[in-house]
């Protein structure tokens, strides 16, 4: 099997193109392309400033409000010490101080509550603007990057880690810094109230923060451990999904669900060991502090006796020891999150970091890419290509496909015929030769110009999940009637299939109303037959039709070709005989080009091919219904 260019059909279409589809208006960007062998420069995902960025009011207002929020709380224990105060002294002022500290402590919920709501609309909004530069970058990377990170793996970015990181947005830019000023101006004023009472508070915490700062390291690995293996799982998975008519065929179900399982199951173990870790965070730190609070009641009661703290400022600390460690097991309890939406963050600046086909700006400045008047569609001269695994797949090969007519390439499975199209189309970068197309090298052409004058169907004849009318008007940058497309579905023989699916033009691809191979085969073409590309690329566009309506697919291709150039891999004996000019591959070497009738009699491989019913005869093969 050749490899295959990525999943690509009817691009055949002008730049920076608007589809309007029913009540719904798609703008198609285009990319140009960076080489794919490039690392692109790390990208650093400054959480903060893209969460913040124009954004200076509402930032300035969560901060104002988690600062209100953070005095009203700091104030609650100094005003319940005037309470008692007021108590020892029997004065009238008791139900005034009563009063405040209910007022200050609606405050301080009321503020909180709001500055939290803010913040995470901010995250989510981050999170948002994350997932949609995932997917711009995912779509535009290099096809061998593209499937060498996994589908799965890209997809985790927009689900999993995006959690991740909202988690840590929710956490870290203000509720972490707002805990440490807690943290910080409560025991400033605890040391105002009684500075040895302070360090009794201090000593009976700075053993368990020790031991929580090696926990928090621990859970971090964890988390780098589960969700890398988390993409990995989703990445398989999805590629099981998509071959479940083959994993049904070979019951290889139960097979398949044992090794999900032992994976899952090892992912639950992480999972477990960092819940284990978290789990013994906060009862580390609330035994720390109850330990507190009996030292600092014995001490204090102590003292207090001995007159060296008066009541009201000893109730005053204590209410500060117990508000202590609420911003300290706060701040713990995030931990795991700040973990996780670290490992989260890496991740997505993994991504961004991939090379990647670099959006197209088209500036006024830049001069349109025109034609040569009288150039051939396609020329290939002396070109070589290998992949990655360094094998060479072409090596000189070299042909011309003319202005207009059809020219057929065939040869032997592996010859690299598929590849010679994704060169074509610039899915790949070439090693050595160079190819040209309306008489301008694959370097002059911007890729969206390129692809806007080529149409391309892949060997999988690959549909959108999406409706007919949106895979018919895939990149077209024009309203087109129902009646003309559904002209076209009738050029190809489809028409009547697709009345009769639910709802018509607009059925979805896929689930319930799936179309049979065929079916996919001829409505890709019907996208061709729509396309203004003065170039076309069939990769075997006849493989699952039968008889009638292969019949129906040369008349098609017979009328593309009297003004377009059409290059298509072929191995049908009908497809060949129709060919203007014929050009045989073999190892990723041109054998022998010209008509069918002139290989018959010059070039043996050419003969065997046919005689061995490498090309089938129309009559051999009938792969699905008409």
């Amino acid at each position: 099997m050749e490899e295959q260019p990525p999943t690509q059909v009817a691009n055949g279409h002008n730049p920076a193109q608007t589809v309007e589809t029913g009540q719904t208006v798609e703008t198609v960007e285009t990319v140009e392309t960076q080489p794919a062998d490039e690392q692109a420069p790390a990208q650093k995902l400054l959480l903060s400033r893209e969460m913040t960025a124009g954004k200076a009011n509402q930032v300035a207002v969560i901060a104002l409000l988690a600062l209100l929020s953070t005095i009203t709380t700091l104030a609650l224990p100094l005003i319940g010490g005037a309470f008692v105060a007021e108590l020892e002294k029997g004065g009238g002022a008791v139900t005034t101080a009563a009063l405040w500290m209910v007022a200050v402590g609606l405050a301080a919920a009321i503020t909180g509550t709001m500055s939290g709501f803010l913040l995470a609309k901010l995250g989510i909004q981050l999170v948002t603007k994350l997932r949609v530069r995932t997917l711009r970058h995912s779509l535009g990377l290099p096809l061998k990057i593209a499937r060498r990170e996994g589908t799965g793996d890209l997809a985790a970015r927009l689900t999993s880690d995006s959690s991740q990181i909202r988690g840590l947005t929710e956490v870290g830019p203000l509720q972490l810094p707002m805990a440490a000023l807690q943290v910080v101006a409560t025991l400033v004023i605890m040391g105002v109230l009684d500075w040895i009472l302070l360090l009794m508070t201090v000593g009976s915490f700075l053993i368990a923060i020790v031991g929580v700062v090696f926990v928090i390291k621990a859970i971090r690995q964890k988390f780098e451990a589960l969700q890398t293996g988390v993409g990995k799982l989703s990445d398989d998975f999805v590629a099981t999904m998509e071959s479940l008519t083959v994993v049904k065929a070979h019951r290889a179900e139960s097979r398949l669900v044992k090794s999900f399982s032992e994976r899952a199951e090892n992912l639950g173990g992480l999972e477990i060991a960092a819940a284990k870790l978290e789990a013994m965070v906060v009862p580390v730190m609330t035994l720390a502090q109850q330990i507190a609070l009996v030292i600092v009641i014995m001490g204090g009661g102590v003292r207090y006796v001995s007159g060296d703290i008066s009541l009201p400022n000893l109730v005053s600390f204590l209410l500060l020891l117990l508000q202590l460690a609420a911003p300290l097991i706060m701040a713990i309890q995030a931990t795991g999150a700040i973990q996780a939406g670290l490992v989260a963050k890496q991740r997505f600046e993994s991504v961004f970091s991939l090379p990647y086909e670099q959006m197209d700006d088209r500036t006024a400045d830049r001069e349109p890419v025109t034609v040569r008047p009288g150039a051939p569609a396609v020329v290939l001269d002396e070109v070589g290509f290998a992949y990655e695994e360094g094998q060479p797949v072409l090596e000189g090969v070299g042909f011309t496909v003319p202005q207009n007519g059809l020219t057929a390439m065939v040869g032997r499975s592996g010859a690299g015929k598929t590849t010679v199209l994704g060169l074509i189309e610039r899915f790949m970068e070439l090693d050595s030769g160079k190819i040209t197309v309306f008489g301008r090298e694959l370097p002059e052409w911007p890729l969206s110009d390129l692809r806007g004058r080529i149409a391309y169907v892949d060997q999988s004849f690959t549909l959108l999940r999406d409706t007919v009318r949106n895979n018919l008007l895939l990149g077209l940058d024009r309203t087109v009637p129902d009646e003309v497309l559904l002209d076209v579905l009738e050029q190809v023989g489809l028409r009547e299939e697709i009345d009769a699916l639910p709802q018509g033009l607009d059925t979805s691809i896929g689930g319930e109303s799936d179309l049979s191979g065929g079916q996919r085969q001829r409505l890709a073409l019907a996208g061709v037959l729509l396309s203004d590309a003065r170039l076309v690329l069939l990769d075997e566009p006849s493989s699952q039709l039968d008889s009638f309506n292969e019949g129906r697919l040369r008349e098609v291709v017979d009328r593309l070709s009297e003004d377009r150039a059409v290059l298509v891999v072929a191995h049908r004996l009908s497809t060949v005989q129709h060919a203007r000019h014929v050009i045989l591959l073999d190892r990723g070497k041109v054998l022998a080009q010209g008509t069918h009738e002139r290989l018959m009699s010059e070039s043996e491989p050419y003969a065997e091919l046919v005689r061995g019913q490498m090309l089938r005869p129309v009559d051999s093969v009938h792969l699905s219904r008409p």
